[in-house]
């Protein structure tokens, strides 16, 4: 079972979901480039102008470790990364476990993704005219769950830990990335984990995201903002064993 971080974040954000696979799971857990403990010298900015350079990183991973039937597990903009590694290399993946995922941001006629392009376009000038500023005050608003600040204060130190400069190009890859055409192309069983009130990726989302893919299951969690994995784990990691135990095991 591979688990792969969102922006801004690092494996640690998996630290109260991954342990309680261990028993019935070979667990593999990493940063991407530019990420966490990753050596930052190695972030190539042509390299990761697209999702693409971190398909590759995924691939490179499995390659390296001779992994079969990963179950992968991905939060924000890795679910993507998932989709696209699970599309290139399908004989690597037993199944998908999507966490808050979003194959496009922006509106599109007949499409809802939550924002507009000029919401992205203020975002990511926000982001570089003041970044701490920026992170400050939105991952609070991304974790979603203000009763319990530590965990807004969690995401905010993380984002914080992160180079400006590699957060502008990773933030600017996952806002503008379109990746709905590659949902059909995706033939392992895929889990939709659907939160409430999240504000990067709203419920519709999530269901256009269900309906694209075929055969996936969607499940709708109680767990409030973009990171169940921090907010609500033990939802989460009841989610993922039903997955993992029914429908998944049934389809290989």
């Amino acid at each position: 079972m591979m688990f792969a971080h969102g922006f801004g974040c690092d494996q640690n954000m998996w630290r109260l979901v991954a342990p309680a696979f261990a028993g019935t799971h070979r667990i593999v857990l990493f940063d991407h480039v530019g990420a966490g403990h990753s050596d930052t010298a190695a972030y190539d900015f042509g390299k990761y102008a697209s999702l693409d350079g971190y398909v590759d990183d995924v691939l490179d991973i499995c390659a390296e470790l001779d992994l079969t039937d990963v179950v992968f597990v991905g939060h924000s903009v890795s679910a993507m990364v998932g989709v696209l590694a699970a599309v290139r290399a399908p004989d690597r993946f037993g199944a998908l476990v999507l966490v808050g995922p979003s194959p496009r941001y922006i509106d599109d006629e007949g499409y809802s993704g939550g924002f507009s392009r000029a919401d992205i376009d203020d975002l990511l000038a926000s982001l570089e005219n003041n970044y701490l500023g920026w992170s400050s005050a939105m991952a609070p608003a991304i974790m979603g769950n203000p009763e319990r600040p530590e965990l807004g204060e969690e995401l905010t130190n993380s984002f914080c830990r992160t180079d400006p400069a590699i957060a502008r190009q990773f933030a600017e890859v996952t806002f503008l990335s379109d990746n709905r055409a590659d949902l059909a192309q995706v033939h392992v069983p895929a889990l939709v984990l659907q939160c409430s009130d999240d504000l990067i990726a709203p419920e519709q989302v999530g269901r256009y995201v269900h309906r694209h893919l075929t055969g996936s299951t969607l499940r709708l969690l109680q767990a409030r903002g973009h990171c169940p994995n921090l907010s609500a784990p033990a939802e989460t990691i009841a989610a993922i064993e039903d997955f993992v135990a029914g429908g998944a095991a049934a389809a290989r």
